[in-house]
């Protein structure tokens, strides 16, 4: 009887509790004391209150970090983002994505533009600059100017925040060109005529195959005007220059880093610690950030690098870097190049 009313009062306090198969009739039930059997359910009545609890503890830690964490950004993830101009500048629309998200990124907390560049297309530089300045509008931006940042390099420059260059470095150039080589006079001398049918006399002008006409020549003029009119419209703005202090800067010529600060077209010497530096103090960034490069770029992007490596291993460099000035407008510095049309045109 004492068995009986101990499995009894264990089925009415614990309904939940699973049940063994019947024993065999034969077999003896087993001798389980009522405080063992109490000690037993006391010890799964604590489990579930301990299981509810921690489940709890954990919906509300999540609740926390849902209401206030998602929108903080921890420490170590913070950085600085560095873009790096290098050589020729063209459009490139990985780079403009890129840009783009890096304007919605909340862990890169500044950027870093360092420049080697003696410029390229107007377009690309164009390009260059608002992808910056659309950054710029979310986080401070700097830019540093190693060797060259001249023409369409100094357009990229002109888009941040605060620019600084060393003083030996090689920048201005403020301007536009459209250079074009005429090849008439070496046909006539093998007995070769090129013919061309076109809508219009100024259409394909200039061309290498024609003489360059005046009027196609006054036509070419005033797009190279307009272009410097943008040009030095931009200096103007972003560097705050008078009408005088710009009429001093905008005639074409380059600018050591010392001369460019003398006129206001860079606001201090320095690389990148003294970047950092400026951004610690003047735009209140954690000290101690790092700087990471940013990464992009796609398929159609890699195999034009891989075309112009083909071509400059075939041509070489001197070749290649004349077969990109010959279309389209340039902002662009290279003395060599200009040297050799003047040498041609003797």
């Amino acid at each position: 009887m004492e068995v009986a009313a101990g499995a009894g009062e264990l089925r009415n306090r614990d309904p939940g509790a699973t049940q063994g198969p019947p024993p065999d009739k034969g077999a003896r039930r087993p001798q389980v004391a009522d405080a063992e059997l109490d000690a037993m359910l006391d010890r799964r009545r604590l489990k579930r209150r301990l299981g509810w609890w921690r489940l709890a503890a954990v919906v509300a830690v999540l609740a926390l970090l849902g209401a206030v964490g998602l929108k903080a950004v921890p420490f170590e993830r913070q950085r600085i983002t560095r873009l790096a101009v290098h050589g020729f500048i063209m459009e490139d629309s990985a780079r403009d994505r890129a840009l783009r998200r890096l304007a919605d990124d909340g862990a890169s907390k500044a950027v870093l533009v360092r420049i080697n560049s003696p410029g390229g297309s107007v377009a690309g530089s164009e390009e260059l600059y608002l992808g910056l300045r659309a950054v710029a509008e979310r986080k401070p931006v700097v830019a540093v100017i190693g060797t060259v940042g001249a023409s369409g390099g100094y357009i990229v420059a002109l888009a941040a925040d605060h620019i600084l260059a060393r003083e030996t470095a090689i920048t201005g150039s403020i301007g536009a060109i459209l250079q074009t080589a005429s090849v008439v006079g070496l046909l006539d001398k093998l007995g070769i005529a090129a013919e061309t049918v076109k809508s219009r006399p100024l259409k394909g002008q200039p061309s290498p195959f024609e003489t360059f006409d005046p009027a196609a020549r006054a036509a070419v003029q005033t797009l190279i005007d307009d272009s410097y009119r943008w040009f030095t419209g931009l200096v103007e703005a972003r560097r705050k220059l008078t009408p005088e202090q710009l009429q001093q800067v905008a005639d074409g010529r380059i600018f050591s880093g010392r001369q460019a600060r003398e006129r206001r077209l860079i606001d201090g010497f320095g690389g990148e610690e003294e970047a950092r530096r400026w951004l610690e103090t003047e735009r209140d960034l954690p000290r101690g950030l790092p700087i990471r490069d940013l990464e992009y770029g796609d398929t159609d992007a890699w195999l034009d690098r891989l075309g112009a490596a083909m071509a400059t291993a075939l041509f070489g460099k001197s070749l290649l870097r004349e077969l990109l000035m010959l279309d389209g407008l340039l902002a662009l510095w290279q003395p060599s190049l200009t040297v050799g049309a003047a040498a041609a045109e003797r």
